[in-house]
């Protein structure tokens, strides 16, 4: 492709993955977010939690003055928790539920149009149970988030591998989205090229399928070796030992993107990297190698 790629999608980043020391809502988070607002390569940002409000207040000025489309992620809200939002016993399912409705009231203030979660885990004797159990929060979530005219995102993880979260795979994903579809219309799907790997599964068949139901995408890395270093869904750079994804494997992605109709100049998507550094890696090396890659895939495309 001969255009820049931000014609075609709002290219963000996970700011509390990027900066895992952020991750639960403490630590250098208006330092590093300021680092992304500075960047003109990013025209969104997803945020997380933000326990302290003077912070808060401080970070929604930097997004504001920096013209950049925010996203708020409250998977770490459940993630470091351990909350469920299909857990079978109905008080453990309401915890996960609070906690998701605090979300959105804290993406509004921040200035996002909506949040992001993911299922928990389950059993597969209860699996249905689950199902239902996840219908009722993310149902419950809809519905207080239109009246805030804003929307309800789920990320589709791995089923068995690292996550254990109930959606996906894609088609389980696709049963899901269904029923929730027939509830609302602010419900909608993200995919994420690291987790594709993960459900055993490809770009085209991914997306293909989940087609009429994703709104966002995330692109990132994993090793599925369970020998290796960083196995599971932890995210590493591109191009880290053994792991799933590189220049080819974006590449492939976008053109799977291009190929069911999600370039849209007039209405773009986001992307973002979701990237961690490992170990004692520079956040910011990480950062730059991610830009590197897609901008190589992009010019291959």
């Amino acid at each position: 492709m001969n255009e820049m790629i931000q014609k075609y999608f709002n290219i963000g980043i996970v700011h509390f993955m990027a900066f895992p020391e952020t991750i639960k809502g403490e630590g250098p988070i208006l330092e590093t977010v300021k680092k992304i607002a500075k960047d003109e390569y990013f025209n969104a940002i997803e945020v997380t939690w933000i326990k302290d409000s003077n912070t808060r207040r401080q970070v929604k000025e930097v997004l504001e003055q920096a013209h950049i489309k925010v996203c708020y992620g409250a998977q770490p809200r459940l993630l470091t928790t351990g909350l469920n939002p299909n857990h079978i016993i109905e008080e453990e399912r309401q915890k996960a539920e609070k906690t998701l409705l605090e979300a959105i009231d804290e993406a509004e203030e921040l200035g996002a149009k909506g949040i992001a979660f993911l299922a928990g885990k389950y059993e597969e004797e209860t699996k249905k149970e689950a199902f239902e159990q996840l219908l009722k929060t993310t149902k419950n979530l809809c519905d207080y988030a239109k009246k805030k005219d804003m929307n309800i995102v789920l990320e589709v993880f791995d089923f068995d591998l690292d996550k254990k979260s109930l959606i996906g795979p894609a088609p389980y994903a696709l049963k899901f989205a269904e029923a929730m579809r027939e509830y609302t219309n602010n419900f909608g799907l993200m995919v994420d090229l690291s987790h594709i790997p993960q459900t055993y599964e490809s770009s085209k068949f991914v997306l293909e399928v989940l087609k009429p139901y994703i709104v966002h995408f995330h692109i990132g890395n994993g090793v599925l070796n369970s020998e290796a270093e960083a196995f599971g869904d932890t995210h590493p750079r591109f191009g880290f030992p053994n792991s799933e994804n590189d220049i080819n494997e974006v590449l492939e992605f976008l053109k799977c993107i291009k190929n069911t109709g999600f370039l849209d100049p007039e209405n773009p998507m986001v992307l973002s990297f979701e990237v961690k550094p490992w170990k004692d890696e520079d956040p910011d090396i990480i950062i730059a190698n991610s830009k590197r890659v897609l901008n190589r895939a992009w010019s291959l495309l």
